[in-house]
């Protein structure tokens, strides 16, 4: 699917994540933080904060809606996790459209990565190590005893380290540039990992990403690109901004990875195919990506060189080339029928060329062998709607979301089903749902508020539940008022 660039909004800068079953709770409080009883902050207090702070990313950072890509992420993210210690809840993983080199975690195992990263990693396990490292910040809790120094700090409150550390996370310069102008010293302190904390998170990483199978050699590669990058560049990698490096750390995680026998670990196919598809649409313009992987594919003297020729026939689908896209990705698909890069790629020549039942009889047969995947699903989804078949489609989402209600580009397109369809109740409480997700809760109760205008006046049971709603999201604007 082509969703190259995040649904960013300019909604409201905060919010709490609720799942569909939970959104007519009108029960739900913001986390107390300012009881000096609480000495570590309770392992649900955390998550909570964390999806204030998801909420204000989907808000207003460029967060990449690509099924292909999140699959590959979450599966290598969740490859990970269950080889790390101390694991207290779900992570979940999210890519930004950024060039920068920059990973960060935060409260509640939220990990985002910008595609700058998966860009520069020579293999996937740098890649992995500096996901391990991230998860490791997370479950050794770092950003969480955080709230305890700040709580000792008055002049640092909780909303304003929230926002500080969004800032700096996200964008390192600028937010470490912002808070040196306008903030203590003592603020500015909380925003960037002590060496300590580093270092913890440098053993703890390497112990995970050797248990995962990747390199443990690979930490200490990428920190030595990144170190050659700061002696020769006047502005340091983004990473580093917020990751302190030492020439004693290098030489640390070098010395610690020389305890794990050296062995040679490939990177995986979807590795391949992952940083092939980032090169292609998100870090070039469409002709200089053909001429890019037009050129590595001439001079290559590899024995496998499908990611290359997928990269190809992403530029070459992206300016419209459909039948030269078509016989790459034909090639491609022949070798291997199940690959969801490749059938992501020919869902979207198949779309651009209207031949949409071509790629619906393709799908419906994967869609029955691998039932909500969420490539395969959304990709027979948005085909559904282009073909305007929509009551297949508002099926498909409905059983997608009971699995994944947290799913925005899910709800995305079922709103816009309900949309095409005509079905103004279900469109404006689907998209005060959507709303939702990005703190609009406002808004959302006003979506609430039309819909209840469409429903029929014998149909009490629907008319109380979009009142429970409308009451709920009214209240949640009031808890977020109170940060």
């Amino acid at each position: 699917m082509q969703f190259k660039k995040a649904i960013v909004t300019t909604l409201c800068a905060l919010s709490l994540s609720f799942s569909a079953a939970n959104q007519a709770k009108s029960d739900f409080k913001l986390p107390d933080l300012g009881t000096s009883a609480v000495q570590v902050l309770p392992i649900e207090k955390e998550q909570l904060i964390g999806d204030v702070m998801m909420m204000q990313i989907r808000s207003g950072s460029p967060l990449i809606q690509d099924p292909v890509l999140d699959e590959y992420l979450t599966t290598l993210g969740n490859k990970l996790v269950a080889s790390a210690n101390d694991v207290r809840f779900p992570f979940s993983f999210f890519w930004l459209d950024n060039k920068a080199i920059n990973a960060f975690a935060f409260y509640g195992g939220h990990v985002g990565v910008h595609t700058g990263l998966l860009a520069q990693s020579d293999n996937e396990s740098q890649l992995a190590s500096v996901l391990g490292h991230e998860i490791a910040h997370v479950t050794q809790r770092h950003l969480a005893r955080r709230i305890q120094q700040a709580k000792d700090n008055s002049a640092l409150t909780i909303a304003g380290l929230i926002t500080g550390i969004l800032a700096t996370v996200i964008a390192p310069d600028a937010g470490m540039a912002i808070l040196a102008a306008n903030s203590t010293q003592a603020s500015l302190s909380q925003l960037t990992h002590s060496r300590k904390a580093e270092q913890e998170a440098d053993r703890f990483g390497m112990q995970t990403l050797q248990r995962a199978g990747y390199d443990p050699y690979a930490a200490s590669e990428f920190l030595t690109k990144l170190a050659a990058q700061v002696r020769f560049q006047n502005k340091p990698p983004a990473f580093l901004l917020t990751h302190p490096l030492p020439e004693s750390r290098v030489s640390d995680v070098r010395l610690r990875a020389q305890q794990y026998p050296k062995k040679y670990v490939p990177s995986s196919a979807d590795f391949n195919y992952a940083k092939s598809r980032v090169m292609a649409r998100y870090h070039m313009k469409e002709a200089d990506a053909q001429a890019f992987f037009e050129n590595e594919l001439r001079t290559s003297s590899a024995l496998d060189n499908s990611a290359l020729e997928y990269g190809l026939s992403i530029a070459l689908l992206d300016q419209d080339k459909f039948e030269q896209a078509e016989k790459i990705i034909k090639k491609l698909l022949a070798s291997n029928p199940n690959n969801l890069f490749f059938l992501d790629v020919y869902t979207d020549i198949k779309i651009g060329q209207e031949k949409y039942n071509v790629a619906i009889e393709l799908l419906e047969s994967k869609h029955e062998l691998r039932p909500n995947n969420q490539v395969i699903t959304l990709n027979l989804a948005n085909t559904a709607i282009k073909a305007k078949q929509y009551d297949k489609a508002e099926q498909l989402l409905r059983v997608f979301l009971l699995d994944k209600p947290e799913h925005v580009l899910a709800k995305q397109l079922l709103t816009d089903t309900y949309k095409l369809s005509d079905n103004k109740a279900a469109y404006h409480e689907a998209n005060a749902s959507l709303l939702s997700h990005y703190g609009a809760f406002l808004k959302a109760a006003d979506e609430v508020q039309k819909a209840l205008n469409f429903v029929e006046k014998e149909d009490e049971i629907k008319r109380l539940r979009l009142k429970a709603l409308l009451a709920n999201y009214r209240n949640m604007q009031k808890e977020l008022a109170k940060l």
